[in-house]
């Protein structure tokens, strides 16, 4: 979409995205390419980012970098290859994250907790780290944390999970005043169930012997009564990132289809 002078909405930014070849991360990837930025794509996997760069192949402006988010030296070059290849920094999508394995506190093992802590909450920090320096020498920026209906509720058996996404919209709540200043704005998006790879996985740990059961059970939950996608939280991500947003910083951005206002 362009505005009435036909100028695209991220025309001259430049964007970081990690967790890019998963699902939401593709889709805002492309999103943002279609409106003019140029986008480095952060990924743990090789493979992956070639198959995603394979399926964005018709834009130029978009380059990858093999890096795990838990990783701080591999996270600091990513971020220095990204201003080298495209001479700034001006959005951060900070997207990877896991879901983990589900079970009750007590039969939860130390590796397993901490897992997801590091890439969900370790990760993000290390992202927003390494995205301040870059976006106050351009004097503006825009930082998307995901977080999840999870950082809102509580739910049996996935306390790591849970526990990880309350952090994120704590680390994002403090980053926002910590930046105001700097005119970086910070922000959480909170998607619900999202149609991907990452919601098999719940369905399947919900209910073990019947995913299909699992999939009924989330979607009781949901008011509007379906999945969101991974375009739809992309083009929230596409708002935040642009100055259409320049007012909000701070905030808790809901994708739910009325999940939490149930």
């Amino acid at each position: 979409m362009e505005t009435a002078n036909n100028k695209k909405r991220l025309d001259g930014k430049v964007a970081l995205i990690t967790g890019a070849t998963g699902g939401i991360g593709e889709a805002t990837a492309k999103r943002f390419l279609e409106e003019g930025a140029s986008v480095m794509l952060v990924g743990r996997s090789a493979e992956k980012l070639k198959e995603t760069r394979n399926r964005l192949s018709d834009f130029e402006n978009v380059a990858d970098f093999i890096a795990d988010a838990t990783d701080e030296a591999a996270m600091a070059a990513a971020f220095e290859a990204t201003i080298k290849a495209f001479g700034g920094l001006d959005i951060l999508l900070a997207n990877a994250g896991t879901e983990g394995k589900f079970a009750p506190i007590e039969n939860l093992t130390m590796d397993g907790f901490e897992s997801v802590l590091r890439t969900n909450v370790i990760g993000v920090w290390l992202s927003m780290k390494y995205a301040v320096e870059p976006m106050k020498k351009r004097g503006s920026g825009s930082i998307i944390a995901l977080s999840s209906i999870a950082g809102m509720i509580g739910s049996p058996t996935m306390s790591p999970y849970i526990a990880s996404k309350h952090a994120v919209f704590g680390l994002v709540k403090t980053a926002a005043l910590e930046l105001a200043a700097s005119n970086i704005r910070v922000n959480a998006i909170g998607p619900g169930p999202i149609n991907n790879r990452m919601m098999r996985s719940l369905e399947s740990q919900f209910s073990p012997e019947d995913p299909a059961a699992g999939h009924e059970f989330v979607l009781s939950l949901v008011p509007m009564g379906r999945y969101g996608t991974n375009e739809e939280v992309a083009n929230l991500a596409l708002f935040l990132a642009s100055d259409e947003s320049t007012y909000c910083t701070g905030g808790i951005h809901m994708i739910d289809g009325g999940f939490i206002a149930g």
